[in-house]
């Protein structure tokens, strides 16, 4: 899928602005919140730290959250027969209906990293840890190859709790234990099932600031969308994902939005999920307009959202930053406008904030006549 966000083609993020080990590692007495937090109304920008974000928001406010949580989805095995056979990583994607699971095959780096792999062949088997085994089929999608149907043959959530580690990308410093990807929003799944990346704009959430923003009157309302693996390599739009929307969610979407409340989605996940139940009416960037509605629903869902298709139920976003080619960028610019979105990664190469799922943080909200920003950045 091409990317094509005007004022955006020739911006290059440093390989310096990787986030490569999470906050609360970055010194002595730091915590998952200490990140900078960029905001945008229109195209103005505002520099904040993340503890700021109470401040930012206003009673009747609702926080929409994923509680996805996140799996231990990278396994080592070896394709082919015994002895020996090719080294390989397993990254366990997504799991279908029909038991089966998309994974993606990597190959392992000396550095504890992985690079990519064309998938398959077709018919070959994967040998895992503790005598499983995880049996070819073909691609996912006709005409790609990195994501592959597979059918395993044992326990994979009992395999991903007794062998399996995060998922780690070559621009982190070291391999972290699963808690470092676990948001203060995931609950488990009674399938056993999760995200096979974090839904990483819920991390720098603590339960201190949680309490805060319910203090001030903002609501939180959760759903869950369980994420397959990231598509940044190809920029490929996301594959489909198994989501829920709540009732009572639904209804306190609603409810927000009839009485002023603004709805802000914590995390692209949480937009494709709300999007995809929403009932149909008018679209734009921005806030909505009048008819259309929130829904409880569940399912699959293969939506992508665009400026052309806009949004329905979702006024603002808080979202980490995205590479220049991620389709992620085309919500972005669904919900805030092109402007907004060529101001923003401007200032956030120009003031350095850090990229990546460990890293800063951006909320883009409703342009408000007469609304003052303040200059300059506080670090988090």
């Amino acid at each position: 899928m091409s990317v094509v966000v005007d004022g955006l083609e020739g911006l290059r993020v440093p390989e310096e602005l990787s986030a490569r080990v999470p906050a609360e590692q970055r010194g002595p007495g730091r915590g998952r919140d200490d990140v900078r937090l960029l905001v945008s109304r229109g195209e103005a920008v505002s520099h904040h730290a993340f503890r700021e974000l109470p401040a930012l928001l206003r009673a009747g406010d609702v926080l929409v959250v994923n509680t996805s949580p996140t799996l231990a989805a990278a396994v080592d095995g070896r394709l082919g027969p015994e002895p020996g056979g090719e080294p390989v990583v397993v990254h366990f994607s997504t799991r279908g209906d029909d038991g089966r699971w998309a994974v993606e095959l990597r190959s392992p780096e000396p550095s504890g990293s992985t690079r990519p792999r064309a998938g398959g062949p077709a018919g070959a088997v994967v040998r895992l840890p503790g005598g499983g085994r995880l049996a070819l089929a073909g691609p996912l999608t006709p005409g790609s190859g990195r994501l592959w149907w597979a059918r395993a043959y044992g326990d994979v959530p009992g395999l991903l709790g007794r062998y399996g580690r995060p998922i780690r990308y070559g621009y982190t410093e070291r391999d972290q234990a699963l808690s470092a990807y676990q948001t203060v929003f995931a609950r488990p799944s009674p399938d056993g099932g999760g995200s096979a990346e974090m839904p990483s704009a819920g991390r720098p959430f603590t339960a201190g600031l949680v309490a805060e923003l319910a203090a001030r009157g903002v609501w939180i309302a959760p759903l869950s969308l369980h994420t397959g693996v990231a598509s940044a390599e190809a920029h490929e739009p996301p594959y489909p994902e198994r989501f829920e929307v709540p009732a009572a969610t639904a209804a306190l979407v609603n409810a927000a939005r009839a009485t002023g409340g603004r709805v802000i989605a914590v995390g692209t996940t949480v937009v494709r999920a709300l999007e995809s139940a929403a009932v149909a009416g008018p679209v734009g960037a921005g806030p909505v307009g009048a008819g259309a509605s929130a829904r409880a629903g569940r399912g699959w869902t293969d939506l992508v959202v665009t400026p052309a298709r806009g949004v329905r139920v979702v006024d603002g976003l808080l979202t980490g930053l995205h590479e220049p080619e991620a389709s992620h960028l085309l919500m972005l610019e669904a919900v805030a406008g092109r402007a907004a979105l060529r101001s923003a990664y401007a200032a956030a190469v120009r003031d350095q904030y850090l990229w990546h799922e460990f890293g800063d943080v951006h909320l883009l909200l409703p342009e408000e006549k007469g609304h003052r920003t303040r200059c300059g950045s506080n670090s988090g």
